[in-house]
């Protein structure tokens, strides 16, 4: 498995700050942010002229580019995103699947709008990726079954978040099973208590919250998965550096650790 962040962990500071102290912290590459308001990172307006930068980074830093997170659904913009991905050599790009809890029609909407864009993803050549979140139309592991049963595109597949299936009221370890064969990615991240939100940004770092991620690294391993664990903290926009940094930092320790006791370094 290959550790990296999403540089939405930086988003109040430069995308090279991001790529900088990823590799300062022994990451293995980095999650680039396309989301709107938290990051001015790949702005994909301008894609075209960030992309370029985006390669610059990745090589000077020696650090793949594991994926890119762009939450909107809208054709327009997520066009834009696996173009962008094409160019920068990016194969993964991250979603969020909108609509309503509860919702069949609402759910119905995201598949179908899912799998339009699954398809132009097997086009461009990359990998999209949906996750439960916690609110939204897909939110747990049966919702998530309804879409993995619905699209079955080989450019489609799951980003499991441990985090938003903990707050739906399931043990993340217990639902990794039912999904792990369609995980193309995975956004890690530690929560403490089942509230709505995620938590303050400290403690979204792996190893302060309630989830067991030794486990839940375990379980990816035994069954063969080798892509990216990308850590998503959010909220951090405001924090001084040296915050961003140790939580970073931390975060890494831990799932070093998780790696090594399970086998998988």
């Amino acid at each position: 498995m290959k550790l990296g962040f999403n540089s939405v962990l930086f988003g109040g500071y430069p995308m090279e700050t991001a790529f900088q102290y990823a590799a300062l912290c022994g990451y293995d590459g980095i999650e680039v942010s396309a989301i709107a308001g938290m990051s001015e990172h790949l702005v994909l307006e301008r894609w075209r002229e960030i992309v370029p930068e985006i390669k610059r980074l990745a090589r000077e830093y020696d650090l793949e580019l594991l994926a890119m997170e762009q939450p909107s659904r809208e054709p327009e913009r997520m066009e834009a995103a696996m173009q962008a991905a094409v160019e920068a050599g990016i194969p993964v790009i991250n979603c969020g699947p909108g609509g309503t809890t509860d919702d069949p029609a609402s759910l119905d909407e995201v598949i179908d709008s899912l799998g339009r864009l699954a398809d132009r993803a097997e086009h461009y050549g990359v990998t999209l990726c949906v996750k439960a979140h916690v609110g939204h139309a897909v939110y747990n592991t049966p919702t998530s079954l309804r879409v993995l049963e619905a699209i079955t595109s080989p450019a489609f597949g799951l980003d499991m978040d441990p985090s938003h299936i903990y707050r739906a009221g399931e043990d993340p370890v217990v639902a990794l099973g039912a999904v792990v064969e369609r995980i193309k990615h995975v956004h890690i991240r530690d929560c403490k208590g089942r509230q709505h939100g995620p938590g303050s940004p400290p403690l979204q770092a792996n190893g302060r919250g309630d989830i067991d991620l030794l486990s839940y690294v375990r379980v990816l391993h035994e069954h063969g998965y080798t892509g990216a664990l990308d850590l998503e903290i959010i909220g951090a926009k405001e924090y001084a550096l040296p915050a961003c940094v140790a939580i970073a930092a931390e975060a890494r320790g831990h799932l070093q650790a998780c790696l090594q006791a399970c086998g998988a370094r």
